[in-house]
């Protein structure tokens, strides 16, 4: 009587009733959170149970609730149907669609608990948050050094194997990460980002204070008083 939907059974029209109704008759005990479906309140207790009773036929993992399943399935599948309105990428999840939409909106709404510092992405802030604690979970096979990021350890890898993937357009000189070919690149635009704030030199990278490269390390370095 409100959208018109129809059912072949009495029992599905009264529980879709309660969508137009926001009723929620059915309360967790646990938790105390309401449900509109007997269903929905049985899938949930899966939560705190730990019961597993929805499994994916492709690879027997388990899951809680039919949800998750579902959202796991697309894993196999590639299906992404959730699209970014602004740059039309697409995702598996809600939840990480409505986190991408942070990059362009700007909002940056995971904060580090330690220093303050905003990130726009949950998984920024957790690999920021290995800064404090040193956490390096990404080992070398080769040489069992370890790594805070898994991206550091893909270029770490690249000492070990020779690969050079990144190729300069201009002069078709390899390098193993990208930030190496992007400072490289600037050999042949000029371009000069990094300016010294006491004699305003510029160069085409940033360097730290003890860098053999630093231009002002040593005694240079005295001589500008830092």
């Amino acid at each position: 009587m409100v959208c018109n939907k129809k059912f072949a059974q009495r029992g599905s029209l009264t529980t879709h009733l309660e969508t137009h109704t926001e009723e929620k008759p059915f309360q967790c005990t646990v938790c105390n959170k309401k449900f509109g479906r007997r269903s929905t309140l049985a899938t949930h207790l899966n939560i705190h149970t730990g019961e597993k009773s929805f499994e994916c036929m492709v690879c027997n993992k388990k899951f809680a609730q039919r949800g998750s399943l579902t959202t796991h399935l697309r894993t196999h599948t590639e299906e992404k149907p959730f699209q970014c309105t602004v740059c039309n990428k697409k995702f598996g999840r809600r939840s990480t669609l409505a986190t991408h939409l942070n990059i362009h909106t700007g909002e940056k709404s995971f904060k580090c608990m330690v220093c303050s510092k905003n990130f726009c992405q949950a998984f920024k802030l957790k690999i920021h948050l290995r800064t404090h604690t040193g956490e390096k979970p990404f080992q070398c096979t080769v040489c069992n050094k370890k790594f805070g990021r898994r991206s550091t350890l893909a270029t770490h890898l690249r000492t070990h194997t020779g690969e050079k993937p990144f190729e300069c357009t201009v002069c078709n000189k390899n390098f193993r990460d990208g930030s190496n070919l992007k400072i490289h690149l600037r050999t042949h635009t000029g371009e000069k980002p990094f300016e010294c704030m006491v004699c305003n030199k510029k160069f085409t990278k940033w360097f730290s204070h003890n860098s053999s490269q630093n231009p002002y390390r040593g005694e240079a370095f005295r001589v500008h008083g830092l």
